[in-house]
């Protein structure tokens, strides 16, 4: 498993994480033991939110014995990121995670509360030793440079947005902004939501033709393509032990090239959005 300085924080954190939303939903002991032997293969960045139903319990089982192995982030929801709510918001998640701090603790989205506020509330908990550091997610260029603004150089840890072989839109404007100013990416949904390339289509052959030559899978190649830029990680989600050992696969792999080129060519950047894609 690669691990990279995740932005200013200067921490050393996997380039492949786990991401957990909708991890609740299945089987728990299937996804508890997936949570694990990612941990067991490198994979001990962990993303989760408050909004993500049980998902902090699921982190919460997993992670038990092992949290100094972890770079744990959770996430505010912007209705409770008001200066008072986000402190109170931490709280709760620091009891359903059954921890004492955060690494990261991000706004999942820009809300109607003043980030001022929210900014505050952040550094309150920093002082307080409930989080590590603090970010946001969802955030175009515009954003960035306000919240910029707000809290100066050198304290937003990173940025968490969608991004995917199909959707690439934050090579435009944000990967740009964050790695000028220091500021991690954060992948989230790298497959897409359900819409992976299939084995038959063009996508998919030409994912196979390099994971063939490295001796990897389709989904190897992708998360390493998404993970070139030196600013950039990656949740994936696994629900099973098999998968999260796929996921961990590309942690070392390295792409050529050529590889990205053909990569580029099959799943074009496309025009910048007048907004942001999230889900």
């Amino acid at each position: 498993m690669k691990y990279k300085s995740f932005g200013a924080t200067g921490k050393q954190v996997s380039v492949i994480g786990q991401g957990t939303w909708y991890i609740d939903r299945g089987n728990r002991a299937s996804a508890v033991a997936a949570v694990r032997n990612g941990l067991d293969l490198g994979m001990t960045h962990i993303d989760t939110a408050e909004m993500y139903d049980d998902a902090e319990l699921v982190v919460a089982e997993a992670t038990a014995g092992r949290r100094d192995e972890v770079f744990l982030v959770s996430k505010v929801l912007p209705s409770n990121a008001s200066r008072k709510g986000t402190v109170q918001a931490c709280e709760r998640s620091l009891k359903r995670l059954k921890t004492d701090r955060l690494d990261c603790y991000l706004l999942h989205w820009r809300g109607s509360y003043p980030l001022e506020d929210t900014v505050a509330a952040f550094e309150q908990l920093v002082s307080d030793g409930k989080i590590r550091s603090w970010g946001v997610s969802n955030f175009d260029a515009g954003d960035l440079a306000e919240i910029l603004d707000v809290a100066g150089e050198g304290r937003i840890a990173c940025n968490q947005v969608l991004y995917h072989l199909n959707e690439r839109a934050i090579e435009h404007s944000v990967i740009p902004w964050c790695e000028a100013h220091g500021v991690a990416v954060v992948a989230y949904s790298p497959f897409g939501h359900d819409d992976f390339p299939h084995a038959q289509s063009a996508g998919g052959k030409a994912l196979q033709e390099i994971a063939m030559r490295h001796g990897a899978t389709p989904r190897q190649v992708a998360l390493a393509f998404l993970t070139r830029w030196p600013s950039v990680f990656a949740i994936p989600k696994a629900s099973s032990s098999d998968h999260a050992a796929d996921n961990a696969g590309a942690g070392s792999l390295t792409l050529t090239e050529s590889d990205i080129a053909a990569i580029d060519k099959t799943f074009p950047l496309g025009r910048e959005p007048r907004s942001l894609p999230m889900l």
